[in-house]
């Protein structure tokens, strides 16, 4: 059985946020709002409090007060505590000057973090895969096959534009990879890492070391593509159900996808729940004439129009006789009265006046910035 608590978890909140630059300009990617009342960062923690790690550090870059409004102490993930818990680790300037240019430069910032700690493994992961995964599975296989890093996959179908966001693997049938593709304009079913990697930490501490050394930064490119013929990578092919930010078309459609029930069911089940910041709020109200059909509605919204295959957050409001289609609304959203959305996504606080009507459509949704009124 694998001893989780000899596992230090390792979350980078800002990787990716270039990818959906829309909704990172003012928060980090592990605080982008997500399904009504959750941010990204959530399932990553959730998963990592789940398969029984007990320290976590999140290592942050820019725009992180949102991360830090939103993590605390960590109470609600049992991470506040006097042993291990939760570290947030703040950005800090390279030799060259400026932030961190990517993972390995990252890691050689909180080195220290690592030397300190007892564990002897090491989970890294980034914030932008949506999963509910059991990290206990994946020390089991690591063990099992004696590699150097284990690299967790998923089977995904992305086009040309798509797959250049990611990194994909060549498996063989004992789980040993053999090719890494970095970025690569290709389109079809690839085995596509999730950003999780899982090593011991004496290795990690070295390989960090001697990068930091030759002044290289991405290990993507630097350690799994280049160092492949002398290490001994194997991938961990996850087949539940996941969804991997990218870019706001794939924002929008995760979530969609949670009106979807069994969807759901896989995300949030109750052996192993999705944690997130608790907020006091009303329950939802609904007006005389309000109508609300296959919606995800948060606490503390007021609903006198009409709203259909949306998802609203807490403290929304919709007008009487306006009409809501595909849309998501983030926290203190106000709709206008005889307003019509569809495939609309607006951050927090916007304010759309009477009268108004804006449309998208489902590859190309609308965005309305933080505080925005139209």
């Amino acid at each position: 059985m694998a001893n989780m608590s000899n596992v230090l978890g390792l979350i980078f909140a800002n990787m990716h946020d270039s990818t959906i630059s829309d909704l990172t300009k003012l928060r980090t990617m592990g605080s982008v709002p997500y399904g009504a009342r959750y941010r990204l960062i959530d399932f990553t923690l959730s998963n990592m409090v789940n398969s029984g790690i007990n320290t976590v550090g999140v290592v942050t870059k820019a725009n992180y007060q949102s991360l830090i409004d939103h993590l605390g102490s960590g109470a609600e993930w049992d991470l506040s505590r006097k042993n291990g818990g939760l570290h947030l680790l703040p950005p800090y300037g390279h030799i060259n000057g400026g932030l961190y240019r990517g993972r390995l430069e990252a890691l050689a910032g909180v080195i220290d973090f690592l030397r300190y700690s007892d564990a002897e493994y090491i989970l890294i992961s980034d914030t932008d895969v949506i999963c509910n995964i059991d990290y206990k599975k994946v020390l089991e296989n690591h063990e099992q096959t004696g590699a150097d890093i284990t690299v967790v996959y998923s089977k995904m179908v992305c086009d040309s534009e798509r797959s250049k966001t990611k990194t994909l693997l060549s498996v063989n049938d004992q789980g040993k990879v053999y090719d890494v593709l970095v970025r690569p304009e290709i389109s079809g079913e690839h085995n596509v890492s999730l950003n999780m990697f899982l090593m011991k930490k004496e290795f990690l501490q070295n390989l960090v070391i001697e990068k930091a050394g030759k002044n290289m930064y991405s290990f993507e490119v630097d350690v799994l593509q280049h160092m492949l013929p002398e290490l001994n990578i194997y991938g961990y092919r996850f087949d539940g159900y996941t969804a991997q930010i990218d870019c706001i078309k794939t924002y929008f459609s995760a979530n969609m996808e949670l009106m979807n029930p069994n969807v759901r069911k896989e995300l949030f089940n109750s052996d192993d729940p999705i944690y997130t910041k608790v907020r006091d709020e009303a329950p939802a109200k609904y007006g005389l004439d309000a109508k609300c059909k296959n919606s995800i509605v948060a606490d503390g919204c007021m609903i006198e129009g009409t709203v259909e295959n949306s998802v609203l957050f807490r403290g929304v409001k919709v007008g009487k006789n306006a009409v809501v289609r595909n849309c998501i609304l983030m926290q203190d959203t106000v709709v206008g009265e005889k307003c019509e959305m569809n495939y609309v996504i607006t951050d927090k606080q916007v304010l759309i006046g009477n009268y108004r009507s804006i449309g998208g459509t489902e590859s190309y949704p609308v965005f309305v910035g933080k505080r925005a009124s139209v």
